[in-house]
């Protein structure tokens, strides 16, 4: 099992800070989450992938219907070549609290998956060189030979982590093409969502197995206070993503972070 960090809080400055504490410390990787308005992920990334050599840098998580496909392939990829492909883009729909609606962002679940979709695909097409075309029922692209800078370092292509809604068919069907799957429980609301449960974790071991992508990751999010990275380990999670979202409202989020990747990963 791998052991990322993902950063509650704090500016791009803080993030290169944190990447080089969590890479001294022992930690595999450093994930930031990507805001609606705030600081941009993709600089704070490329800021730490100065900063770090052998940790990886990614999103937790990315939401893809809101952002232009070949402007979100050219942030990944140039933090990728800047990192020497250390980059893991995870992607999912994204909670819409987060601000989606106060900016006028897509907020219909069906639509968000639709665009997550055709942005993925325009992805893994500008990646794969020029030149691309693409006609889908939200993007048109036209092949282009304009001179351009797209190529990645990782080889096909940057990994790629999306959230899959367990006993949601199209969801996991989705989630299960792509190199990672984020297991998520829903209530049925928009926000409801629970950790998977070991159980649910050892099914979806098999269902990958049995999938186009049978060595994919499985991610799992949470705190080692309150659950057992070792008995996820076991049950078929490859990837603990140790998350204090608490620290948000304590005095200092990024001292908060800071100690407890100083700490090292769970034992």
């Amino acid at each position: 099992m791998k052991f990322g960090f993902v950063v509650p809080w704090g500016d791009a400055t803080d993030i290169g800070d944190l990447a080089e504490a969590a890479e001294e410390s022992g930690w595999d990787g450093l994930f930031v989450w990507e805001p609606v308005w705030g600081v941009d992920a993709w600089i704070s990334l490329g800021l730490a992938a100065v900063r770090t050599s052998k940790i990886r840098l990614g999103t937790m998580l990315t939401p893809p219907s809101r952002r232009r496909p070949w402007e979100l392939a050219s942030q990944v990829a140039t933090v990728d070549r800047i990192s020497d492909g250390r980059v893991t883009l995870s992607v999912g729909l994204g909670a819409v609290d987060s601000g989606f609606q106060t900016f006028g962002e897509e907020c219909d679940r069906k639509t968000r998956a639709e665009l997550m979709d055709e942005c993925l695909d325009i992805m893994c097409g500008l990646w794969a060189g020029q030149p691309f075309g693409y006609d889908g029922k939200h993007y048109t692209v036209e092949p282009t030979e304009f001179p351009t800078i797209g190529d990645v370092v990782q080889q096909p292509r940057v990994p790629i982590w999306c959230v899959g809604a367990l006993g949601r068919p199209r969801s996991m069907q989705r989630a299960l093409q792509w190199d990672g799957v984020i297991p998520q429980v829903l209530d049925g609301t928009e926000m409801g969502a629970r950790q998977a449960h070991l159980d649910e974790v050892e099914q979806l071991r098999l269902d990958i197995e049995a999938g186009p992508n049978p060595n994919a990751d499985i991610i799992v999010e949470g705190q080692w206070t309150q659950h057992s990275p070792a008995a996820y380990r076991t049950a078929g999670a490859s990837w603990w993503i140790e998350s204090m979202w608490g620290a948000m409202s304590e005095h200092s989020p990024v001292t908060a972070a800071y100690d407890r990747l100083r700490q090292g990963p769970p034992a």
